[in-house]
């Protein structure tokens, strides 16, 4: 017992680590949409959909990614997608039209993230450590990437001040490789095959033939639509609202500091509630926090408590929607079909870094997005409210465990 905790320990430690450098960095780039505009003139479409456009690349590809993983192994996975990752920043920085953006923060970033993101690194460490640990340690690898935001988004921001956007995407780019090192620490053999084992055919059939898993996608979709919308615009969202640029930065950490808080908690709860009566409650209680902050007038503190409560709601939906997928289906595909499900995410992730831009160019407010907002947090929580935590037959019939 004491050799399974100390492999499931480093593996976790990898996982979190990985993910720290990956998300950490991804969440800064909104920070870029400024300077980037400025210089080269572009509206805010143009970087918008550069960022929606690797959103849905990155969703789109996940599914794939996470597959491969299952089935041999992640370490792989992860050494190739952080080397596109890596090229990505460095090509970023070298951007001076949208077309080689879009190529570069679209394409090759949404594929490296797809790789060194939530859907297999959860995979692994849901693999990785006993049943009744699982929602927990899955709670602690979402808040390590969540601690990353916190601690890449000032870092950020400080390689732009001092070196100027193009060098700093540079730099983060040598930041990443050092994903490539840290993935020695992933130990992931796909499980031995046993009497319950599916093919991949076999597991999107029975997947798509459960509506916990669509509920489930479903809402997710509306995390990614939110997410990414705050992500990416609320620090020019501030600044139109005359606050200064380093409030919304602040903001962003604000968000990633309380989310170390928000997941880990989601994770311990996930284990002794139900995880999609969990997932509603922060659906609704996203809802309310959006509504009070387009509501009040606007401050400097109004704007830092809007980062803790966001904070505190913002990635707690992983490891409760993935810990949900793990539990309905089993770990032997869970990279993949949890890629599926965050496949739904970043559909919403392209809408909401895209539409952001969009309604801003075309009526010169986000207000109409804060709103849709809203509408959709209502509608997550009713999604997720019917899900039942109940392993599905086949692995009842075989004596798995959740």
């Amino acid at each position: 017992m004491t050799s399974v905790w100390r492999t499931s320990g480093w593996v976790l430690l990898g996982a979190s680590l990985i993910l720290a450098l990956s998300l950490g960095i991804r969440h800064g780039f909104g920070l870029f949409l400024a300077p980037m505009s400025a210089e080269f003139g572009w509206g805010r479409e143009v970087f918008a959909f550069a960022i929606a456009l690797q959103n849905l690349i990155w969703g789109l590809t996940q599914p794939f990614t996470g597959a491969l993983a299952d089935r041999f192994g992640a370490q792989r996975t992860i050494v190739v997608c952080g080397v596109l990752y890596a090229l990505g920043l460095g090509l970023m920085g070298l951007a001076d039209s949208a077309w080689t953006l879009s190529l570069s923060a679209g394409l090759l970033i949404g594929i490296g993230l797809s790789g060194t993101s939530f859907s297999v690194l959860l995979g692994v460490v849901g693999r990785a450590v006993p049943v009744e640990k699982r929602s927990m340690a899955m709670g602690v690898a979402a808040a390590a990437g969540s601690f990353g935001q916190f601690a890449m988004l000032p870092g950020s921001l400080g390689l732009i001040s001092w070196l100027g956007w193009s060098a700093a995407l540079l730099a983060l780019g040598l930041l990443v490789a050092l994903i490539l090192p840290l993935a020695a620490m992933i130990k992931d053999n796909p499980p031995p095959s046993a009497g319950h084992d599916q093919s991949l055919a076999d597991a999107l059939r029975e997947a798509a033939g459960h509506s916990g898993f669509w509920l489930l996608s479903l809402g997710f979709f509306v995390c990614g639509f939110q997410v990414v919308f705050i992500g990416v615009h609320l620090p020019a969202y501030l600044v139109d609202q005359h606050l200064p640029a380093l409030v919304g930065t602040t903001v962003l950490a604000l968000v990633g500091l309380f989310n170390v808080f928000g997941t880990y908690i989601a994770g311990w709860l996930g284990g002794r509630m139900a995880k999609p009566r969990l997932l509603s409650a922060l659906y609704l209680a996203r809802g309310v926090v959006i509504a009070v902050f387009i509501m009040v007038p606007l401050t400097v503190w109004s704007a830092y408590a809007f980062g803790i409560a966001m904070g505190l709601l913002w990635l707690s939906t992983v490891p409760l929607t993935n810990g949900t997928v793990a539990t309905l289906f089993g770990v032997r595909n869970l990279s993949m079909l949890g890629g599926i499900v965050f496949l739904f995410h970043q559909l919403g992730a392209f809408l909401g870094g895209w539409l952001g831009g969009y309604l801003y160019d075309q009526t010169g407010s986000y207000d109409l997005v804060w709103q849709i907002s809203i509408g959709l947090s209502l509608m997550a929580a009713a999604l997720n409210w019917p899900v039942r935590e109940q392993p599905v037959a086949r692995l009842q019939g075989a004596g798995v465990g959740a």
